[in-house]
């Protein structure tokens, strides 16, 4: 690494100042794909709301490239304890490693805590060299990880762009599976429907009206409407269901509360409603071009609800807003019905133990050829009209 450039590590966002973050490329509105999960507002939310912190299991060991003490890159990362909240699993990795007499944890996660979203993580700065920055970034990765010891570092839900440095250091590849909704240019979610084959459209249609019967309605809340009222209402539904899914949920009643004061106009609150309350909602982060899905709940059950809250109303508003895609968060062949397509995504692994990298490199050669076949065989089962194209692996994420 060159002389005058310097990896310097912080456990904590208050020793990053907010505007030098603001200077990464992705990480504000005023440059081009804005993403709000890297936002400093975002993270730092995590944070101080005791969402991500050492002891939840994600420590704060944030990577900044600093070039004559100019911040020209960052990592966000973490030192982890256990492998949640992350959906790219490698549980199994940590069980065949403890077995063999190894330590897997702790770890380096460079992500955004419990977001399976794709965004940039080798962030660079704004008029920077890109190359020269995201190169020297990896380097600094693999370094810092091998001077703590740890026995590896991952780099998940990057861009394929970013993959390149990665592995050009030693980090492993390895994909998996989401489902996006790509929108081509619809006019309206009639438009869109008009695209699919008669008897796909009609069950769609059929399955919308449904979900509204029992008097249920539905609003799109942002900005000035995310009072704290509402805040605790949505809690409400999100621990509910969170408790049941996931055990313990992963985030605190002040992470809402804090993005709801910094990032408001980023946020999707879709409510359904029922006898003048609200008894369901999903919340949605608005990018650049993006609508993402994060999470829902409810305290009523309803026939075919949580497909129209979380998929049919952002796809409805992606199209009001002129936006690319929606992201609708891991798993769930079940979007494929509703329009939605599959798409390849991105991690990069570095292992320090040659045994284990060995095995984990065999391991995801076979991986990356069974994800890109089922996406094949999966691509064909969309309820678009035969004939209409089906997007390229990674085509969304270029840029």
């Amino acid at each position: 690494m060159a002389d005058e450039v310097t990896i310097r590590v912080v456990r904590s966002f208050k020793e990053i100042a907010s505007a030098e973050w603001g200077h990464l490329s992705g990480a504000t509105k005023t440059g081009a794909g804005y993403n709000p999960f890297t936002s400093y507002a975002f993270l730092s939310a995590l944070e101080e709301s005791g969402s991500a912190t050492a002891e939840t299991g994600w420590m704060g060991h944030h990577l900044l490239l600093e070039e004559d003490g100019r911040l020209v890159g960052a990592i966000p990362c973490y030192l982890k304890s256990h492998s949640q909240g992350e959906y790219v699993f490698d549980h199994g990795w940590a069980d065949a490693f403890h077995r063999a007499g190894g330590r897997y944890y702790p770890k380096l996660q460079a992500s955004i805590p419990f977001t399976p979203a794709t965004g940039q993580r080798l962030l660079v700065r704004q008029g920077e060299d890109v190359t020269r920055v995201q190169s020297l970034l990896a380097q600094g990765l693999q370094q810092v990880s091998q001077e703590l010891g740890t026995s590896s570092a991952h780099v998940t839900f990057l861009p394929q762009g970013e993959l390149a440095p990665l592995t050009e250091v030693g980090f492993l590849h390895r994909t998996d599976q989401q489902f996006h909704f790509i929108n081509r240019g619809y006019a309206d979610h009639e438009a869109f429907l008009a695209e699919l084959s008669s008897s796909k459209r009609k069950n769609l249609r059929k399955e919308r009206r449904a979900a509204l019967e029992n008097g249920l309605s539905v609003d799109w809340l942002t900005g000035s409407d995310l009072t704290e009222d509402i805040w605790d209402q949505f809690f409400r539904f999100y621990i509910d269901t969170g408790s049941r899914k996931w055990g313990r949920p992963y985030l605190t009643r002040m992470f809402y509360s804090l993005v709801g004061e910094r990032m408001a106009d980023d946020i999707l609150l879709v409510m359904a409603k029922r006898n003048g309350r609200y008894v369901a909602g999903a919340i949605n982060f608005i990018g650049a071009d993006a609508l993402y899905g994060r999470h829902w709940g409810c305290i009523e059950d309803h026939p075919f609800l949580h497909f129209e809250v979380c998929y049919h109303q952002a796809i409805d508003f992606a199209l009001a807003k002129g936006l690319s895609r929606v992201e609708a968060g891991a798993q769930g062949e079940h979007k494929l019905a509703r329009g939605y397509e599959p798409v390849i995504t991105h991690s990069a692994h570095f292992l320090t133990h040659p045994g284990l990298r060995g095995a984990v490199a065999d391991y995801l050669e076979h991986e990356r050829r069974e994800v890109a076949h089922m996406g094949e065989l999966l691509g064909e089962h969309t309820p678009f009209r035969k004939g209409e194209r089906q997007p390229r692996e990674g085509e969304e994420f270029d840029g």
